[in-house]
């Protein structure tokens, strides 16, 4: 290259550095101020990069582009600097306080609670049988939550040491079978719905029960609706969580609002119903209660029960998480450590 190309090349090099150090005056933030300051100042960057090319130029011409680029260099510090005082005056604040050279920490993504989790894996076993997912209130009067279900003025739900009430006839719903009649009255049947929702009570927290949890509640009504309808339900939902390989049982109990009722259980998924300490050596565990919806119930709510019939079940989520993962405190979902949390 000649004298006078190797001169045009350092001319333009040193044309390309000067606008870079006038672009300082434009940095809208401290961060792009940062990034000027690498291109610049950096061990690859603009100052390095025009400094190699000196070797090119007479030694008469290298000592008069040096003076001109170190005064440059001093220019472009200055301006860095001046550019950083201007943005905090702007901003009201100290933005060199940060270090946007270092390397960031990635935040942690949040995720949903387990009983959340859980709650949406079961309402999609029920959606795909062809349930509609509600949801009511969670202040009830005495109608919906208990006497339209039968649990009448003697019964010791109604006891104003287990539940919250608000008022003569106001109270946190202490269960989900509300929601049966308030579907009921509204709609008539055929009627498939699942509800989940809140529930109170005055119970103590203790590593079994707790003053607020969970819980679904399951409705079907139609013509012909009959108990084998209801074990097949509950069979495909306890097979959708717990696994297909999982075995149920059913014996009867006492529900007001059903006839005949039931209990469910399924074989320990621990010791596969051999017996352990988490089934109480008994190799099964309790799951839920559910039944027939009582006649009663069905006319409260003016549905002819000679004509229709259906079942009816509640499914507690917290419950349901702490058999599916072997845990035996539930005070450990509602205690916010993240230790414990994360985990799922």
């Amino acid at each position: 290259m000649s004298e006078n190309g190797k001169t045009e090349n350092y001319r333009r090099k040193y044309d390309e550095l000067s606008r870079l150090v006038n672009s300082i005056a434009d940095a809208e933030n401290a961060a792009a101020v940062e990034k000027l300051r690498k291109e610049l100042f950096a061990k690859q960057g603009a100052f390095a990069s025009i400094m190699g090319s000196l070797k090119e130029l007479e030694p008469d011409d290298r000592r008069e582009a040096g003076t001109e680029i170190n005064a440059l260099k001093q220019l472009a510090m200055q301006s860095l600097d001046n550019r950083l005082v201007e943005l905090r005056n702007l901003l009201g604040e100290d933005v060199s306080d940060l270090d946007y050279t270092l390397p960031g920490f990635r935040p942690k993504p949040g995720k949903l609670h387990l009983f959340t989790q859980t709650l949406d894996e079961i309402l999609g076993v029920f959606r795909d049988m062809g349930f509609h997912v509600v949801e009511g209130p969670n202040i009830e009067d005495e109608w919906h939550n208990f006497e339209a279900l039968r649990l009448h003025a003697d019964h010791p739900a109604r006891d104003t040491q287990d539940s919250f009430y608000l008022g003569e006839d106001r109270l946190l719903k202490t269960h989900t079978s509300p929601m049966q009649i308030r579907y009921m009255e509204k709609y008539r049947p055929p009627i498939q719905m699942v509800a989940p929702g809140f529930c109170f009570r005055r119970d103590p927290f203790t590593s079994r029960h707790s003053p607020v949890f969970l819980q679904i509640e399951a409705l079907m009504v139609d013509k012909g609706i009959n108990f084998a309808h209801l074990k097949g339900v509950l069979t495909e939902f306890v097979r959708g969580i717990f696994g297909r390989e999982r075995k149920v049982r059913f014996r009867p109990d006492f529900f007001p609002f059903v006839e005949p009722g039931c209990e469910l259980a399924m074989d320990c998924p621990f010791c596969r119903g051999e017996g352990c300490r988490v089934c109480s050596q008994s190799g099964w565990i309790e799951i839920l209660g559910a039944g027939m919806v009582h006649p009663q119930v069905l006319e409260n709510c003016d549905i002819d029960s000679k004509k229709f019939t259906g079942f009816a079940f509640g499914i507690g989520i917290d419950r349901t998480v702490m058999i599916r993962y072997g845990i035996n405190d539930i005070r450990y979902f509602y205690e916010n450590d993240f230790r414990f949390l994360e985990q799922f």
